[in-house]
């Protein structure tokens, strides 16, 4: 009896011990994931048909979802290289944005950050009986909780919108 027990115990304590990471992201239902739903872009029909640009296999198709790009076009950057330098026509906007002093890598210095505060918060974290994410869990204290925030503005007399 005390070995079957013991086995068990063990069992647990390896299952819980299973890591999949900062996100813990699992689709909960039976219906479709709407995440692997990706709609294309419509087709573009070309100026001339005697002038179809030349196949470039495993390159990319006018119709292929390029997030990045797009999302950079959107915001008005250059939707070649969303690592373009700035355009001279935003130039005051970054020169304003950065009056206080900016620190060139600072993305580098960030993710660095980041990566040992993960580190710190993921002692001990893969023991759980019941799943939690990850990311939650780690960020708790850094998040902002709207309700109690809107409550203490209004104490201190500042005009809010109503949170409900």
């Amino acid at each position: 009896m005390r070995l079957i027990v013991c086995a068990l115990i063990a069992v647990t304590v390896l299952a819980a011990c299973e890591s999949k990471g900062l996100r813990e992201v699992q689709n909960r239902g039976e219906g479709p994931d709407d995440f692997l739903i990706v709609p294309n872009k419509p087709l573009q029909e070309p100026e001339s048909f005697s002038a179809l640009p030349t196949p470039t296999p495993g390159g990319f198709n006018r119709t292929d979802q390029r997030p990045l790009e797009d999302a950079v076009a959107e915001l008005g950057g250059q939707a070649t290289s969303p690592n373009a330098p700035v355009p001279g026509v935003d130039g005051t906007l970054v020169n304003y944005a950065s009056r206080f002093g900016r620190e060139a890598n600072i993305r580098a210095t960030l993710a660095e950050a980041d990566a040992k505060f993960r580190k710190r918060q993921a002692r001990f974290s893969q023991i759980r009986i019941i799943q939690e994410d990850t990311y939650a869990r780690a960020y708790r204290r850094q998040s902002l909780r709207p309700g109690p925030v809107a409550d203490e503005f209004r104490r201190a007399g500042v005009p809010t919108p109503s949170a409900s």
